[in-house]
């Protein structure tokens, strides 16, 4: 029968054995503690997107009455008054539908030159969109 002395040392080695067991398996047997850093790689540019412009549509009128953009740009018309309006060209390249009160419509442009437009609800308000 093994002596107190015995059973202590035992106790001991298998107390400080298996933590240092279990923590190899869970690190994956011999891998170190701290994983090493990942490599570091260049983010690799992504291309400029073009601004975003505001044009609103208060007081029955385009809010600023004339615009000028780069190709590649945005233009959002807000309609801040009660009454529906539209945003339309007058040659017919774009046309937002109607729109309420607080809807917006986002436009981009890439083709220079120069769009007037209007409200087809309300043909006196006008405005330009110059690109280029």
């Amino acid at each position: 029968m093994p002596t107190r002395r015995q059973l202590l040392s035992r106790a001991i080695t298998a107390g400080v054995a298996l933590p240092l067991a279990a923590l190899a398996a869970r690190a994956g047997g011999l891998a170190p503690a701290v994983p090493p850093p990942a490599p570091t790689r260049p983010v690799p540019a992504t291309p400029a997107m073009g601004q975003v412009h505001q044009v609103s549509i208060q007081g029955f009128a385009f809010v600023p009455a004339a615009i000028a953009i780069a190709p590649g740009d945005t233009v959002v018309f807000t309609n801040r008054d009660i009454a529906p309006h539209t945003v339309t060209s007058e040659s017919g390249v774009f046309d937002s539908g109607r729109l309420g009160s607080g809807q917006s419509v986002r436009m981009s442009f890439s083709a220079r030159g120069e769009y007037p437009y209007l409200c087809a609800i309300h043909p006196r308000m006008r405005g330009t969109l110059r690109v280029g």
